[in-house]
Formats: structure tokens, C-alpha cells, sequence
């Protein structure tokens, strides 16, 4: 064989092997893996240079205290700030809450109910009122997104 002909050869082998990875790894969920019940809701926010504590602050007082509520109703798992210090530069801050399956993000009137009972209308406006006249000005949401783990076994 000639050179040209030995690498044709030895690149027809790797794209070979390749397309037949792929095939060699077939997976079967809820034997290899297994998709978890949790969801989680990821939105990822770029605040502009200088507004962190601004925005941080606001959060405290809507964010925060609102899931609390529902993590004292038991409608949600728990909620996390995340700040984001290096990577592309799209986002600076991620914003999760944990939901117990997907059941729990399905609208639902009673819950919807006992939240506001627990919340309150004052909370809602000044909460409204804040993402109005302050989130708008100072951030953008750059995307939600849901999660599931999928949970490898061994």
C-alpha cells in the first residue's frame, strides 16, 4: 500500500469507530440510569455592572421572601442565589427553585388560593411595584429553564 491509500485507510477505520460508538453506547433508563421525580427551574440573569447589591436587595424582599412562603406550604423543595464569577459574560446570576416533581409546576387553583392567602395582596403590589420600577432597569432574564438529574447506577 501507498501512503495516500494507508491514510484512506486508517481514516475509513476512524469514522467506522466512530459511527459505531454511538451504538455500543446504548443506555436503558431506569437500568443504567434514572430520570429523578426533582425538577428544577434555572433562570439565568445578567445584571448590569454596579446593580448586584441593588438587585440583591429587591430580591430579599419579593424573590426570597415569596418562596419561603411556599417552602413553609411545602409547594416547593428549596430556592438558591447563585453569582456566576467567570464564563461568557450572558449571565452573572442564576436563580433556582426546586420543585418535588413535575405535579407541582401544573397550575392549580387551591394552591394558587392559600399562596396569596399566605402572601398577601400588599406583598404582590410591592413586589409587582419592584419588578416595574427596579428589576426592568436593571436586568435582563436571559432564559428559564427546567432541570432533571438523571441519576447514573452502577
Amino acid at each position: 500500500m501507498n501512503r495516500i491509500t494507508t491514510m484512506l485507510a486508517a481514516g475509513m477505520a476512524a469514522i467506522g469507530f466512530a459511527a459505531a460508538a454511538p451504538a455500543a453506547a446504548q443506555l436503558q433508563v431506569y437500568e443504567d440510569y434514572e430520570p429523578s421525580e426533582e425538577v428544577i427551574e434555572m433562570t439565568l440573569v445578567k445584571v448590569e455592572e454596579g446593580q448586584l447589591d441593588t438587585y440583591l436587595e429587591g430580591l430579599k424582599q419579593t424573590w426570597v421572601k415569596a418562596n419561603e412562603v411556599q417552602k413553609e406550604m411545602g409547594y416547593v423543595k428549596g430556592y438558591g442565589i447563585y453569582g456566576v464569577p467567570y464564563g461568557e459574560g450572558e449571565f452573572n446570576l442564576v436563580l433556582t427553585i426546586r420543585f418535588a416533581n413535575d405535579e407541582a409546576l401544573t397550575p392549580n387553583k387551591e394552591r394558587y388560593m392559600e399562596f396569596m392567602e399566605a402572601w398577601g395582596e400588599a406583598n404582590m403590589e410591592s413586589s409587582n411595584e419592584t419588578v416595574r420600577e427596579v428589576y426592568n432597569k436593571i436586568r435582563k432574564i436571559q432564559g428559564t429553564y427546567m432541570l432533571r438529574e438523571l441519576k447514573m447506577t452502577m
